[in-house]
């Protein structure tokens, strides 16, 4: 990973992928045989609602379990997989039942993010392979624990940041990576959003279709408030990763990804909750820098109560500028400033999930378009700039592996404590 790579890198890189997406169109086409089929169980159904729609979607797969500590939720993911007419999945509310079944192939976690990296490790753990939404932890160090447990365990673990699976934007990485623009040497990245603010909650009862202690799960306990869940979450360090985490790593992977670089050497930043006064602990108004060590810079944006849109990712390099649309699209500059190339894209929803069960059926975690090993470098950057901004100085690192360096009351922030017995084990 990272650094520049050779032509026949490229090349070979190339063909990896190739093989993924000719395997994946295969299966989407519906050449498939009762050997693959894909038992799967989504866990969480706020995001996990579409994809467990998206998964019920591809040809030969069975989704057989929804989850979620909102019984509510569970029963709206049934009724709408029933409507449409898929079959009707189990309820488990406790998704490490589900893990008991030597049928399931797959667990599709899209649970809040303190919830990511000990979902993942458990059911490595138990052999299934994962598709966890990102960011894949909630601190660096569960980052480190959900790649070794992958790799102990031979599992094909993808995480979705699904615009890697976007074949508008991996053809512009590509033309990057093949010296189009000549060095690239820049990334600029931004989020801009219309996000409210969240109040002050206040003590309450917990909801009678709530099991808030398993919500909770690796976390230490806190009580409840009124305005933390379903969403709020996202907004305080105890589960959450802020805007940097929940939007910010979307366009960091691909900015990462198009410089082929892994971990900065330092890392800055400057925000705070500028827009309301209320229980967000996490910024609203964030601009993070990270440079490398082969003269590399990335920068992001974030602009969470504002909806003016900016451009969503630039990329800079000696020979022109490469822009990337938030659904894809792709549009190259000369160093005139003349557009020379530009095309409409996709997301890349469908063809990421498509990738992660071609390599599922093939036991290959080497086809996936964004496996952990991929995507780890990328939410560990996320969090190295929410360090910086919690301790409110720079924050040096170690390019091979981004630890902080020399600052021990940074690394304080590299794990968390965990609720007695919940501490994730490989």
């Amino acid at each position: 990973m990272g650094g520049t790579i050779d032509r026949r890198e490229f090349l070979d890189r190339a063909a990896v992928g190739a093989a993924a997406m000719t395997l994946a169109g295969r299966i989407a086409i519906g050449q498939d045989t009762p050997s693959d089929r894909v038992v799967v169980g989504v866990m969480g159904l706020s995001r996990g609602m579409a994809l467990t729609q998206g998964f019920s979607q591809q040809p030969n797969v069975e989704v057989r379990y929804v989850c979620d500590t909102d019984c509510t939720r569970a029963e709206q993911a049934v009724a709408a997989m029933e409507k449409a007419g898929k079959p009707k999945p189990q309820i488990i509310p406790d998704f490490r039942k589900m893990l008991e079944d030597a049928e399931l192939d797959a667990l599709i976690c899209a649970a809040p993010n303190h919830w990511h990296a000990p979902a993942t490790i458990l059911a490595c753990n138990a052999g299934k392979h994962v598709y966890v939404e990102k960011p894949c932890s909630h601190n660096p160090w569960e980052a480190e624990t959900m790649v070794e447990a992958a790799r102990k365990h031979k599992r094909v673990v993808q995480v979705g940041t699904q615009r890697r699976s976007s074949p508008n934007i991996r053809g512009a990485i590509a033309r990057l990576h093949a010296g189009e623009l000549g060095r690239v040497y820049s990334s600029r990245a931004h989020y801009w959003g219309g996000r409210g603010s969240i109040g002050k909650g206040q003590p309450a009862d917990v909801p009678a279709t709530l099991d808030y202690d398993l919500w909770q799960g690796p976390a230490p306990r806190k009580p409840y408030k009124n305005n933390l869940i379903p969403y709020n979450w996202h907004w305080h360090w105890h589960w959450g990763n802020g805007e940097l985490g929940n939007n910010g790593v979307h366009t960091l992977d691909l900015c990462r990804w198009g410089l082929g670089v892994d971990f900065p050497v330092k890392v800055t930043s400057n925000g705070g909750r500028y827009c309301f006064d209320d229980d967000q602990e996490t910024p609203d108004t964030h601009v993070v820098g990270f440079e490398f060590a082969d003269k590399k810079l990335i920068t992001w944006q974030g602009h969470s109560c504002n909806p003016h849109v900016e451009d969503f990712i630039t990329f800079y390099g000696e020979k022109g500028m490469l822009k990337l649309g938030d659904l894809g699209d792709v549009t190259i500059y000369d160093t005139s400033d003349k557009i020379i190339h530009e095309e409409k894209g996709v997301l890349g929803e469908p063809e990421h999930i498509a990738n992660f069960l071609a390599a599922v059926r093939a036991n290959d975690a080497s086809l996936l378009n964004c496996g952990v090993e991929q995507a780890y470098p990328s939410t560990m950057i996320c969090h190295l700039g929410n360090i910086a901004h919690r301790t409110g100085r720079t924050i040096n690192c170690d390019p091979k592996n981004g630890h902080i360096v020399g600052d021990d009351e940074a690394m304080k922030y590299w794990k968390r404590e965990y609720e007695p017995g919940w501490e994730p084990v490989v």
